[in-house]
């Protein structure tokens, strides 16, 4: 299963979403567009949108900390 989370150091849902993930022991890859600019147009791309968090889940994306849709996307 691959989760990746576009994110900001300032973003609150971010640090929501990353906590969601180290505490339910799930594996994920954390970019930080607000330093990549090559991964914040992938984001984009992704997503059509600049809000983060964007949350990559085996293609399933989800705009902002929505903890149904992750469980869902991840099947728990």
């Amino acid at each position: 299963m691959a989760v990746i989370m576009y994110s900001t150091p300032s973003c609150g849902f971010c640090r929501m979403a990353k906590s969601y993930f180290q505490q339910n022991k799930i594996p994920f890859t954390e970019y930080n567009v607000a330093s990549n600019s090559e991964k914040a147009q992938e984001m984009v791309s992704k997503s059509g949108q600049m809000g983060v968090p964007v949350i990559d889940i085996n293609g399933k994306i989800i705009v902002g900390f929505d903890r149904a849709a992750i469980d869902q996307a991840l099947k728990r």
